[in-house]
This record gives C-alpha cells, sequence and structure tokens, in this order.
C-alpha cells in the first residue's frame, strides 16, 4: 500500500493545488483556459505521441480490449439514465449524468498515472479507451441528450456534431501519428526530439494541476445548486459500478477464450476506476445541461477516487517499477 500511495498522493494532490490556487486567486480565472489550451493542444499530444511511437499498433487498438471496454461503457450509460431519469432529471441532464459515469479521467489523469503505477507497457490499453470514449462514448451521450426531438434530426445532428468535435481534438491526431511512427519506425531526433520530450514531460504535473484549476471554475459557472441525491449516486456508479463490471466483463471475456492478459484486465479495471472527465462539464454547459450537477459529479468521483482508486489498486496487487 505504502508503495501505492507514493505514487497517487503526488498525483491527486497537484489536483488539489490546481483548485486551491484557482480558489485562493493565486492563479486568475482569466488564465485556466490558457492552462488548458497548453495542456490539450501541446503538452498531451506530444506525450500520447511519444507512447503511440513506442507501442506496437496491435497494443493501441487492440480488438478485444475496445470490445470489453465499449461494452461496458454502454451498459454503464443505459444503466445509468434508465436509474437518474426522473421529473427533475430530465432526458438531457440524465444522459450527461451517464457521460461522466462511463467515460474516466484517462487522458489528463490516467494516461500518467497508470504508466507511473504500472510501467511505459500499460500505455496501449489506456489510449484504447481514451479513443473509444472520445468517438463512441461522448457521441452516445450526447445524441441521447438531443433524444428530445422526436423528427430524429436533433440525434443524427448531434450525433455528427459530437463526431466532429472528437474530430477536432488534437489527441486522437497525435495518437494516429504516434502509431504511424510506430508502424514506420519513424523516430524524431536533433531539436525536434527536443522539443516533443520536453512538452511531453511537462504534461503531467500541468495536466494535474489544470484538472484541479477546473474544477473549481466549474463549481463556480455553475448556476444551480445540486442536491446530493442527485449527483452522489452518480460519482458512485462511476467509482464502483463502472471498474466491477468491467472487471467482470473482461474477466469473463478471457475465461472464455478471449485473447485478454491479466496485465489488460487488470488495466481495463484501473482505467474505470478513474474518477470522471473533467472536460465534461464544459461540454454539459455547451448543450446546455445543468453543468451545476455535472461539476459536482466530477468534484465528487475526484475527491472519492484517491481512496477508492488507491484501494483498487492495492486490491488488485498493483507494485509500482521500482
Amino acid at each position: 500500500m505504502q508503495a501505492i500511495l507514493s505514487v497517487t498522493v503526488p498525483f491527486f494532490a497537484l489536483v488539489l493545488c490546481g483548485w486551491l490556487a484557482a480558489r485562493q486567486g493565486v492563479l486568475p480565472a482569466s488564465a485556466i483556459p490558457g492552462l488548458n489550451a497548453f495542456v490539450l493542444y501541446f503538452a498531451l499530444p506530444c506525450m500520447l505521441f511519444r507512447f503511440g511511437a513506442n507501442t506496437p499498433l496491435l497494443e493501441l487498438l487492440n480488438p478485444a480490449v475496445l470490445a470489453v471496454y465499449v461494452l461496458a461503457a454502454l451498459v454503464i450509460v443505459f444503466f445509468t439514465v434508465a436509474v437518474t431519469l426522473s421529473e427533475r432529471v430530465h432526458l438531457k441532464d440524465a444522459a450527461f449524468g451517464a457521460l461522466v459515469a462511463a467515460f474516466p479521467n484517462s487522458g489528463f489523469m490516467g494516461v500518467p498515472l497508470l504508466v507511473a503505477l504500472l510501467g511505459p507497457q500499460a500505455a496501449g490499453v489506456i489510449i484504447c479507451t481514451v479513443l473509444a470514449d472520445m468517438f463512441v462514448t461522448s457521441s452516445l451521450c450526447i445524441a441521447l441528450a438531443q433524444a428530445h426531438d422526436a423528427s430524429g434530426q436533433g440525434v443524427r445532428a448531434a450525433a455528427l456534431k459530437a463526431l466532429r468535435g472528437a474530430l477536432s481534438n488534437p489527441l486522437p491526431w497525435a495518437i494516429t501519428l504516434g502509431a504511424v511512427a510506430s508502424v514506420s519506425g519513424f523516430r524524431l531526433s536533433g531539436p525536434p526530439e527536443m522539443i516533443v520530450r520536453m512538452l511531453a514531460e511537462s504534461a503531467t504535473p500541468v495536466a494535474l494541476f489544470t484538472i484541479g484549476a477546473v474544477l473549481w471554475r466549474a463549481g463556480q459557472s455553475a448556476h444551480t445548486r445540486t442536491p446530493v441525491s442527485l449527483y452522489l449516486p452518480v460519482a458512485a456508479i462511476k467509482l464502483f459500478v463502472h471498474p466491477l463490471l468491467v472487471l467482470a466483463l473482461a474477466g469473463s471475456a478471457r475465461a472464455m477464450g478471449a485473447p485478454l492478459t491479466g496485465f489488460q484486465v487488470l488495466l481495463l479495471t484501473l482505467t474505470a476506476a478513474l474518477p470522471s472527465a473533467s472536460n465534461v462539464s464544459m461540454l454539459a454547459e455547451r448543450f446546455g445541461a445543468d453543468n451545476g450537477r455535472v461539476a459536482r459529479i466530477i468534484l465528487a468521483s475526484t475527491c472519492g477516487a484517491f481512496v477508492s482508486f488507491t484501494l483498487a489498486a492495492w486490491l488488485l496487487g498493483v507494485t509500482p517499477p521500482g
């Protein structure tokens, strides 16, 4: 446990530092979008490119890993919508609640955290889940959020808009370029390699700090007060139901002969045990959903994940590399 805490404590402490810096005004609110842009368009793409370039293509796009993870995401999405839909939580809000229940913070937090816990060989599985959440989970939930249009045009338009949004995100393109480099054997050298390496090495601390600042801003921009009963159960689905479902599905698939290793099952489970993706609150605001509820789900899952994720890693026998 001590070895796991030596990894998880600094990660979550940096998130707390970002939250406190924004709350105390040390980091002006106007600077948060700039930090977010630096991570999203520069640091994180360089980190993902480097991991992609050093990972075999079949690990980046593993069909068995994708099938298990996407199936679990679909179950979580429809289960969360079914149990939260009510007079107070309409379909749009239920859909975005389902998105934070099924979409872990695998990009900003998961890649560096799981690589630190399990080594660079963990990157391939995590990148698979990043792609699945960007293109499948997000598109599905945004389409569900627009399903109030009886003609169906709203659903199709929302799905296309979500797909365009995923394609405009630099992270899939960084992964794609890394995969091309992996297949072709291309390697950067000289000043370009140094620039990419410096940006990649800055990704982890800046991304974690930015998560905390974004969480504070999301809470401040929320215009409604949300009862605990409307957000805490969804955070519990994210932290407990999602990883347990992934573990059960992956374990069952492996027992039935699916080409999954025990290491891949472990990685899928720990990825699902991560807190909710922090960028969903901005999506909810953009589509007119209750971003106050979404922000509180994300904050609750992030706070709770320090205990639940650490405990999950310990129970699953994770031993960080020396």
